[in-house]
């Protein structure tokens, strides 16, 4: 596999890098990155052993694969010279809500670009990443986005068309679990327990709950119900929740997240 280069060395990218170590599927010496005016490139360097670039040029110039991993906004403000200095090769952005026509615009002699929505668990190897390409990857190339993405935990292929909705579920999903937690911790304080107590067993709740749905592989309602007895302490919680609409609300803000997605990607 040629080297692969990272344009931008921030908290995605150095998690990218720091799965390939660790998964031992590509060396250090296989790396290169090219950070901004702030010092990340050399933390992650200093951290993990890749090369720092000098310039775009040096960056790209024995890399096969260029993943974009710079803030979003900056992708108009691009260096002119990625054009063409980007010829023949695959390039994978890991940019929210740059649709692959303007990827295109900006790399638009790459022999491939794909287009992708991590989200944050990805910093451990715990992620879920879909992506999409602009034309069907050769054999090769799928071989490069499954590895590359694959540092970040499991991978889904979706249409462009879903991207909105993905990044509303899985990118912004965990903030909304993570919002669940502290909803969670705080009840159980309001219920007698200290902070600590009511933290720990919120956590360990949904990290037990979460492995066990994914083993199980069956329906949540199904598990779901195996924890509610008729007229038990969970059904009288669980009624609470539906009288409040619990899923009408969730589907709100899932939808909420789709729309503003949309918003954004508008002339991406």
């Amino acid at each position: 596999m040629a080297k692969i280069a990272f344009l931008g060395s921030g908290n995605m990218a150095g998690a990218i890098v720091d799965g390939l170590l660790a998964q031992q599927t590509l060396t250090a010496a296989d790396l290169v990155c090219l950070g901004g005016a702030d010092d990340t490139a050399a933390k992650l360097q200093a951290r993990t052993g890749i090369a720092i670039a000098a310039d775009l040029p040096e960056l790209l110039a024995t890399a096969g694969t260029l993943v974009l991993a710079f803030k979003p906004q900056h992708l108009a403000s691009a260096d002119p010279r990625l054009a063409e200095l980007t010829r023949g090769k695959l390039v994978v952005s890991i940019l929210a809500g740059k649709k692959l026509a303007s990827l295109q615009r900006a790399c638009p002699h790459a022999r491939n670009v794909v287009r992708t929505m991590p989200n944050i668990p990805g910093q451990i190897g715990a992620g879920v990443t879909a992506w999409c390409s602009r034309e069907p990857l050769s054999a090769a190339d799928q071989t490069v986005v499954d590895t590359l993405l694959g540092a970040l935990g499991r991978v889904v292929a979706v249409p462009e068309s879903d991207l909105d909705a993905v990044t509303a579920v899985s990118g912004s999903g965990p903030a909304y679990v993570f919002e669940f937690a502290a909803a969670l911790r705080d009840a159980g304080v309001s219920a007698g327990l200290s902070r600590a107590v009511a933290e720990q067993l919120a956590v360990e709740t949904l990290l037990g709950s979460a492995r066990l749905l994914a083993r199980k592989q069956i329906d949540p309602e199904i598990l779901r119900d195996q924890v509610t007895s008729p007229n038990g302490t969970t059904f009288a919680g669980l009624q609470r929740m539906a009288a409040r609409d619990f899923r009408g609300l969730i589907k709100e803000t899932v939808l909420a997240a789709r729309n503003r997605s949309e918003e954004l990607s508008r002339d991406s």
